[in-house]
């Protein structure tokens, strides 16, 4: 974190400030989902303006992130009692250099020795990067010592908003043309065809060009996914993990609506959103189907030209829009997610046809999800009838934008 961006002329508001305060007892306390937390918290006053939501969002997002570093300044201790919280939050304040008003909360707030330690504290990865000790130690296990000193570094940024131009309505120069006009400001990405980067952030989900159906935000790493199927139009293709559908909605443009795309999830909730998502994109290629027993599956074995396994991951790619998931990870989540990953290639390959390929991909930097689950799969009875073609790591700190791993397996 920089002391850089100090803001010292900046005054808190109350009702501001108290809503930051609820927000993070909510994260830290009642192990709510930040996102939606903030979803929450922006509808609670009607006449705050895009600066007071910025504020309110950015505070809490930040002080989720280093929520270690400044806890162990602040000198207290989880679960936070609201005295607590407004210590934190004095903590996150004084180094930002913002001058705190007298309010009751802030009497006695050490401010030399805030620095002081807060200049201590950053000379230890753990606390500067604000991480806990499980989560560091199988990092540096894994990746070694500078890569992950980078990589956390790196996850501990705010991160870019990135647009997927839906192919199937416009093309990114006309997509970049229609923003312009909402006073939306973008530029292109090399290496990613379908992307538009915004240079400042703003909510693009207002829009017209959205309502159009002409993007999604999509982070430019999870957009090489579809890119790395090889998928062409008219193919049969299984997204078998498809969630909401980000990488669905990609294929079908890729495809250019043509052939047949099915989407199958284990939450019925997801695929619903899909829906609504994929009828305002244009498309109409996608059949759903939930996974609520093997049948879905076993129906389509051999028949799949090409197969999407976006699977589940502990997320430590994506860290920086989701940085309240390494306070809610727990080191038998990782053992077991990797169970379940090794499952998924079992079963969901076999949907694969001879000839066919499949991506299995995640928004992981640890190998032992990655590399290592690919090696260990063309090793099973059902992986020998693979060949992996390609693969490609993608972390945080080289590429700026999200920590991703794909692998491309061919089916002999």
């Amino acid at each position: 974190m920089n002391t850089q961006n100090r803001r010292p002329n900046m005054r808190l508001h109350r009702n501001l400030c108290f809503a930051v305060i609820d927000g993070l007892h909510l994260v830290f306390n009642e192990g709510e989902y930040a996102d939606k937390v903030i979803q929450q918290l922006l509808k609670r006053d009607k006449r705050w303006g895009s600066r007071d939501r910025g504020f309110v969002a950015e505070t809490v997002y930040t002080i989720v992130r280093y929520q270690r570093l400044y806890a162990e300044i602040a000198d207290v201790k989880a679960p936070y009692d609201r005295d607590n919280l407004w210590r934190i939050f004095a903590v996150w304040a004084t180094l930002k250099g913002i001058k705190l008003p007298d309010w009751k909360y802030f009497t006695d707030t050490p401010s030399r020795k805030i620095k002081g330690r807060f200049d201590e504290l950053s000379k230890i990865r753990k606390f500067k990067e604000s991480i806990p000790d499980w989560i560091d130690e199988l990092g540096v296990k894994e990746l070694g010592e500078a890569e992950w000193t980078k990589e956390m570094a790196m996850q501990n940024e705010q991160a870019d908003v990135i647009l997927r131009v839906n192919t199937l309505k416009t093309n990114k120069t006309d997509l970049q043309l229609k923003l312009q006009s909402e006073d939306i400001e973008t530029e292109f990405l090399p290496n990613h065809p379908s992307a538009l980067k915004l240079k400042e952030r703003a909510n693009v989900f207002v829009t017209e060009a959205f309502k159009n159906g002409w993007f999604e935000v999509q982070d430019a790493s999870s957009q090489l996914v579809a890119d790395y199927l090889d998928v062409k139009p008219g193919m049969k293709v299984v997204d078998v993990c498809a969630g909401a559908g980000g990488k669905t909605l990609h294929l079908a443009s890729l495809m250019e609506n043509k052939g047949q795309l099915i989407a199958m999830d284990i939450y019925e909730s997801k695929l619903k959103k899909l829906k609504v998502r994929a009828r305002r994109n244009g498309v109409h290629n996608i059949e759903m189907k939930v996974i609520d027993s093997t049948k879905p599956i076993k129906k389509l074995h051999g028949k799949a030209d090409r197969l999407l396994i976006d699977a589940p991951c502990s997320g430590l790619g994506v860290l920086r829009r989701n940085p309240d998931a390494k306070w809610k990870l727990q080191p038998e989540f990782i053992e077991n997610i990797k169970k379940t990953q090794q499952e998924v290639l079992e079963q969901y390959s076999k949907m694969v046809k001879s000839g066919g390929k499949m991506v299995y991909a995640t928004c992981s930097v640890l190998p032992s999800e990655n590399q290592e689950q690919v090696q260990k799969f063309l090793t099973t009875e059902t992986g020998k009838e693979f060949t992996l073609l390609k693969d490609k790591k993608i972390l945080a700190y080289k590429s700026g934008f999200d920590g991703f791993y794909m692998a491309l397996l061919e089916k002999k």
